[in-house]
């Protein structure tokens, strides 16, 4: 099992409750059967209703997770066609022929392949000198963790990575498991290291699903707009939350790593962290070889070299109109070709198949709520309840990336929130008139941005499970980065968007 699934399910167990996920299920089948049996309610109409009633059915067994994704996916899919709320079986599961489902697929495959090869424990090998302080290590470690999301799109892997370079840094100073640098150090791996994967349109389900969504209901968005639209945001974000960790822990900037081995020597190697395969990093932080540089091993040189051609392939296809599911089908390809066989079984086994099938789902729900009108009717019922003639715009906009909030505090997946969240305010948008491009980068940046539990979000979860944190500091620093992320949207929608779209 990969360290960031076993992290993940011991974390579950230890905050979730068993009867959680019972009441999920007997809530689920309530809805459904009441949905089916029940007269239509208000304004609905039958098949309105009955559409309802298996998103609603979905969304609990989604939110509890009482089954995994795929069987409850599947059985919405299935719902569909049983109910004839669409024409045939191919219509019912329409979402998983969307290209989002397999671009996303691909790209879980490549970040698979790049943490596989340990192209990641290079960069980590590369934050330590014996010049370091606390202070300066957790702005190192912050720095490195920005510059790999650009090359290592899963925020999971990157938190893997480092924990255990945060830890044998922890035990390199001397100091305590359960002192202000690792709780920083926690912080900055659990909630700040998903930021920087939103910079690219490639850099992680969340950036991938908006993306996607963008180019199908509000224009063609190109791999190098993305990038000039979410970069300069991001890199305010990421550091406004970076200076936040600093001020709030005031880390030490006396100690060096020196000092650090003289008063407290607690590793068995003379004070040089390990990496998570016990190997040394060298005293200049540089990584294990003879002549003060890197070796790649074959792998590693493969897999730089194909991801590599895919940004220069991605950016390219930007000014001559490649999709951006080409380079990346061709990437893996090549990763997978006999005599390379990067991208295996075993690999393919561990893709996140769960939030795949959660994705085609819904897709496929949508399609059925738009066909009989009940997404319409949903938001211009919500629209005469809630007085948006009355508000002014910037309370409007307020008003729904709350909403996008509320529902990302549910689910424990941002890119899973995002699926549920950004079709429905999407149309609110097109009903109220509001510009979809910002709104639609707004809820990215919000969702992004909001960590209340451990389990919205993996990195933090495993930052939960394995370090020092208590739920207090989880939901204090989710709740600083979601006012960081409120500021960088105000800016961004203002000032920085319109210079650039």
């Amino acid at each position: 099992m990969p360290p960031s699934q076993g992290g993940l399910r011991a974390s579950v167990n230890r905050i979730s409750l068993p009867s959680f996920g019972v009441a999920g299920i007997w809530i689920s089948i309530a809805v459904l059967v009441g949905g089916i049996f029940a007269p239509p309610l208000g304004g609905l109409e039958r098949e309105m209703q009955l559409v309802l009633a298996v998103f609603l059915f979905a969304l609990v067994l989604w939110l509890t997770e009482a089954v995994p994704y795929v069987v409850s996916s599947t059985a919405a899919s299935v719902l569909l066609f049983a109910l004839e709320l669409v024409p045939t079986f191919e219509d019912a599961v329409s979402g998983f022929a969307s290209t989002l489902v397999f671009f996303l697929l691909l790209l879980l495959l490549l970040g698979g392949a790049i943490s596989e090869v340990g192209l990641g424990r290079i960069v980590a090998g590369r934050m330590l000198s014996t010049r370091s302080t606390p202070r300066t290590t957790v702005r190192s470690l912050a720095t490195h963790l920005f510059g790999l999301s650009l090359l290592m799109p899963s925020a999971v892997a990157r938190t893997v990575t480092f924990i255990p370079v945060v830890n044998r840094m922890t035990d390199a100073y001397g100091l305590s498991d359960d002192g202000t640098f690792r709780r920083a150090c926690f912080i900055v791996l659990g909630h700040i290291n998903p930021i920087g994967s939103m910079m690219l349109m490639t850099g992680g389900g969340m950036a991938i699903i908006t993306s996607q969504l963008i180019n199908e209901s509000v224009r063609t968005i190109t791999w190098v707009q993305w990038a000039v639209y979410m970069i300069p945001p991001m890199i305010l974000l990421f550091w406004l939350s970076t200076v936040s960790v600093l001020v709030v822990y005031g880390v030490d900037d006396d100690l060096t790593l020196e000092s650090g081995e003289r008063d407290g020597d607690a590793s068995s190697n003379g004070g040089q962290p390990e990496d998570e395969t016990g190997d040394a990093f060298d005293a200049d932080g540089i990584g294990d070889s003879s002549d003060g540089g890197v070796t790649l091993t074959r792998d590693q040189r493969i897999v730089s070299v194909v991801m590599l051609g895919a940004v220069v392939a991605w950016i390219a296809g930007s000014f001559v109109g490649v999709p951006t599911i080409v380079p990346a089908a061709a990437a893996v390809a090549v990763l997978s070709v006999p005599g390379v066989g990067i991208v295996d079984r075993d690999l393919i086994a561990d893709v996140s198949w769960g939030i795949l099938f959660l994705i085609g789902a819904m897709f496929s729900i949508l399609d059925a709520m738009e066909t009989t009108g009940t997404l319409d009717y949903v938001v211009e019922t919500l629209i005469e309840v809630v007085p948006f003639a009355a508000m002014a715009p910037w309370l409007v906009i307020g008003t729904l990336l709350a909403l996008a909030v509320v529902i990302r505090s549910w689910f424990s997946t941002a890119s899973a929130a995002i699926v549920v969240a950004l079709p429905i305010i999407m149309e609110f948008a097109n009903v109220l008139e509001l510009n979809r491009l910002y709104l639609a980068l707004s809820v990215l940046i919000a969702v992004g941005s909001t960590t209340f539990f451990p389990f919205n979000t993996t990195s933090v979860l495993l930052s939960y499970d394995k370090g020092p944190l208590g739920l207090r500091e989880v939901l204090v620093f989710g709740l600083v980065t979601m006012v960081h992320g409120v500021v960088v949207i105000a800016l961004s929608w203002l000032v920085y968007w319109p210079l650039v779209v």
